[in-house]
């Protein structure tokens, strides 16, 4: 006959499944449906844009075709609007974007709140509207990291799978926005996560495939820049490539620093002002250089198509580069990774003019170092080689791109970071705000591991002062700890091998746990989705010996369910140190 539970323990039941969900194949289930949401996000995003700008444009790029009055005060409107939708609404919810993510990933468990979204995609879809000189991927990647963390809280999973859920968002996001699954799924784990591993990849990449398929569906299949295919005239055309990435290497530099300083300013000035002032900045450049208003994209493919003169391509890079680091700067919503690449193609494109005038017989179309531009330019800024390079492949479609492409980027890559020391754009912008994004190997390791998958469930809970009667009781179900929790003093856990053994010795009416002589140890709680890294650090905070386990939202919050020491926090380290040594 089976056994009748109540409902609080079928909840409880239910909840302890879905702390110790982090197995692949649960996880694979799951980020199916995070790419899915986050596809779904990332195309009403677009089509939102689209529709609002095909209002006054005839194409939703064609911002040049503007009249000087709207390309001033267009984007000062914006500004002002901006401003005001983010002083209408509370502070906690005013902070968007990357470094957004990559702090809610390092400081709050992965737990992203949804007004935070809603605010990223107003102010960015505003931004981007209003012609401000941004992009749209950073906006993209916290929509998606948000839709992976909702999942992950509406399931109750346990923190190591949530963020493992907002790795699955950050991917299926950008695949959604630039139709590069490759490309998501690499900058979610080397900028994002900055971890690599096997329980990570296989979700990832489900997600990207998912989301893929659904913005192909609404928006085709065509790569984001339709460009000639081209290679390299000969081996001969190295040297200019590595020169081209050394030079682009230097402008990622200019870009940082331009960024950290705008970062910097008048930051007492109430947040519409500085908005405004950004909106400002974006339409004096475009008074002179048009083409640094919203995305771009146009610009981008008019550099590989080789229609754009010497001196509006180096106009092009030095008002993009002022304009975007102003705008964002100054609080304005959007991303940079798209400017990057506009910037980077402008500069290539003007280096291979250069190279064709020195060298006519041995360098190629210039086209072609526009294509490797842009990626040496994202590269550099991000300090992600790799993701730089699958996106570049996937935005080109074109496989001759991948050699010049892996000398330009690993040139600029140095010398952004080797010679000007400047790390990258989103850990700067995080340090600008105070916080550090560790990742260390050892929290790593820690943080994939559940506190559920780790506790020791033959416990028993007593009071300090029991019957003999109701020790040999406990004693029959052989609990491995005790957990004793007397009034107004510091609960703590001792072995019940101890208790065992001291009743053998002497027979007791009355048992007082205070004063048995056994191996304390002072215990502090946690949550039951807690992961191993956050159970550490609170029992160095704490000075705690060892954790016990309960489900904070479960009705019945106070029932025990497990422990945790900190010798089985290391054996769970050594024993995936141990796995990761035989995998190499």
């Amino acid at each position: 006959m089976r056994e009748q539970r109540t409902p609080t323990e079928r909840r409880l039941r239910f909840h302890m499944r879905m702390a110790m969900m982090d197995r692949l194949g649960h996880l694979a289930a799951v980020s199916v449906l995070v790419g899915l949401l986050a596809g779904v996000v990332i195309i009403a995003f677009r089509l939102l844009m689209e529709w609002a700008q095909l209002s006054f444009l005839d194409d939703p790029e064609n911002y040049e075709g503007l009249s000087w009055g709207w390309r001033l005060f267009l984007p000062i409107f914006g500004g002002v609007l901006i401003g005001i939708l983010f002083q209408s609404v509370e502070k906690k919810y005013r902070t968007v974007g990357v470094v957004h993510t990559m702090e809610r990933l390092s400081y709050h468990q992965a737990n992203l709140p949804s007004g935070n979204a809603v605010m990223q995609f107003l102010g960015a879809a505003i931004s981007i509207v209003f012609g401000h000189s941004v992009g749209r991927e950073g906006p993209a990647i916290h929509l998606g990291a948000t839709s992976g963390s909702r999942i992950g809280q509406w399931l109750r999973l346990p923190n190591n799978s949530n963020r493992t859920l907002v790795a699955c968002g950050v991917a299926a996001a950008i695949a959604a926005s630039f139709n590069t699954p490759l490309a998501g799924v690499i900058f979610s784990m080397e900028v994002v996560l900055m971890e690599y591993t096997l329980a990570g990849f296989i979700p990832v990449i489900l997600a990207a495939v998912t989301a893929t398929a659904l913005s192909q569906f609404v928006f085709g299949t065509e790569p984001a820049f339709n460009v000639p295919a081209m290679q390299m005239g000969s081996l001969g055309e190295l040297p200019f490539v590595l020169l081209t990435g050394l030079c682009i290497g230097g402008l990622a530099a200019i870009f940082i620093h331009l960024l950290q300083f705008f970062s910097s300013q008048i930051t007492e000035r109430p947040l519409w002002q500085r908005t405004t002032l950004g909106g400002l900045a974006v339409g004096l450049c475009a008074l002179i250089v048009p083409e640094v208003m919203s995305l771009g994209y146009d610009t981008v493919n008019a550099s590989m198509l080789g229609q754009l003169g010497f001196w509006l391509l180096v106009a092009i890079v030095a008002f993009k580069l002022l304009a975007t680091t102003a705008c964002l700067g100054l609080g304005i919503p959007g991303g940079l990774i798209g400017p990057t690449l506009v910037i980077g193609a402008a500069a290539g494109a003007a280096f291979g003019l250069i190279a064709a005038q020195i060298s006519p017989d041995s360098v190629s179309n210039p086209a072609l170092y526009a294509m490797i531009g842009m990626g040496a330019m994202m590269g550099a800024t991000l300090q992600a080689p790799l993701a730089a390079l699958t996106a570049l492949l996937e935005l080109t479609a074109n496989p001759n791109i991948i050699l010049p492409g892996m000398l330009a980027i690993v040139g600029a890559n140095l010398i952004s970071s080797q010679l000007f020391n400047k790390e990258s754009v989103f850990i700067m912008l995080m340090r600008a705000r105070g916080l550090d994004y560790h990742e260390a190997p050892v929290a790593q390791s820690l943080r994939r591991v559940s506190i559920a998958n780790a506790m020791k469930q033959d416990i028993a809970s007593c009071p300090a002062q029991l019957p003999r009667e109701q020790a040999d009781e406990l004693l029959r179900n052989h609990p491995q700890w005790l957990l004793v929790q007397p009034a107004q003093k510091p609960a703590y856990i001792l072995p019940g091998a101890d208790l065992a053994r001291h009743l053998q010795s002497r027979d007791y009416e009355i048992i007082e746990l205070d004063q048995l002589p056994a191996s304390r140890r002072h215990v502090i709680p946690i949550d039951l989705r807690a992961t191993l890294q956050e159970g550490l650090e609170q029992l160095r905070q704490q000075r705690a010996d060892a954790l016990y386990v309960v489900d904070q939202d479960s009705p019945d919050s106070q029932q025990v369910l497990g422990i945790v020491t900190r010798e089985d926090i290391e054996e769970h380290y050594l024993y995936s140190s141990d796995k990761t040594r035989q995998a190499k």
